[in-house]
């Protein structure tokens, strides 16, 4: 009896005392992790926390931003590495591109010249009395005088054999043969143009093929197709390509522009040629 009081007296305390018992075994396990660090512990915090000192970059010596290295496949290493055949490919196109454009220029300043002189025909040679004092007001050397002399020494040539011909006709062939012979004097040199415009191209793509030639027979000396072997070859070949094309594409463009202004000069010195012709065969008449 008891026994079975104290047990019935106790029943409710012992879960109590288990519980406590479970809760302090817990804290002194946790005991350790939140304990003071250890002297290597601290040493490898302060490590982490010290900045550490990065030397500072040495300075580049001045000398090497001013050095300059020279392009051993430019133009300049092209010429003084070329053969013989290169080299007569390169004065070619010189030549070429120096005289289209020598034709371009100089054209050019012809036609502006010209338009000029038109100019000064409608102002100074239609107001005088005659023929031959309009021509006296023409500048030297003028197309527009060219064709107004021939058309007055028509009219004083007009004898012997010639006077057979009909007066009009013979000025008319006068004049038109001095406006043939300034269209002539006008289109010269656009034949330059148009061939070095149709074998610039050419030109350079047998530097192209003579560049690639060395390539191979570099590769085949060599034995091996490194780039240090084939690299000044293979840009001599395309340096020459595109100076061919830089000296057509100029060549090209010049012919067209200065054939289409040559159409509109001509039509200037044409028409001056009609009325010139109407003018003479009216005075002769009215002598």
């Amino acid at each position: 009896m008891k026994k079975s009081l104290l047990a019935r007296l106790f029943a409710p305390v012992v879960p109590l005392v288990l519980a406590f018992c479970l809760t302090s075994a817990s804290h002194a396990a946790d005991a350790p992790s939140g304990a003071a660090p250890t002297t290597q512990d601290a040493g490898t915090a302060a490590s982490v926390a010290a900045p550490v000192a990065v030397p500072a970059p040495a300075p580049m010596p001045a000398t090497a931003a001013t050095t300059k290295v020279d392009n051993p496949y430019g133009i300049g290493a092209l010429w003084a590495q070329s053969d013989l055949v290169a080299k007569a490919v390169l004065a070619i196109l010189a030549i070429m591109s120096m005289g289209s454009w020598y034709v371009i220029v100089t054209k050019l300043l012809e036609q502006m010249r010209m338009g000029r002189q038109a100019k000064e025909v409608d102002n100074e040679f239609w107001n005088e009395r005659t023929v031959q004092a309009g021509t006296e007001k023409l500048a030297e050397g003028s197309p527009f005088r060219f064709i107004a002399d021939a058309g007055v020494h028509a009219t004083k040539k007009h004898d012997g054999l010639r006077g057979k011909v009909d007066f009009a006709d013979f000025v008319d062939l006068c004049i038109h043969r001095a406006t043939e012979r300034v269209q002539r004097r006008l289109s010269n040199g656009m034949s330059l143009l148009a061939t070095v415009g149709s074998t610039a191209p050419f030109v350079g793509l047998f530097g192209t093929v003579w560049g690639i030639y060395h390539a191979l027979t570099a590769i085949g000396i060599a034995g091996q197709a490194s780039i240090d072997k084939v690299a000044g070859p293979v840009g001599e070949s395309l340096i020459m390509t595109a100076i061919g094309l830089a000296v057509a594409v100029p060549a090209v463009l010049g012919y067209n522009w200065l054939l289409r202004r040559n159409i509109t000069v001509m039509d200037d010195v044409r028409e001056f040629s009609g009325e010139l012709h109407s003018v003479i065969l009216a005075g002769s008449a009215a002598a």
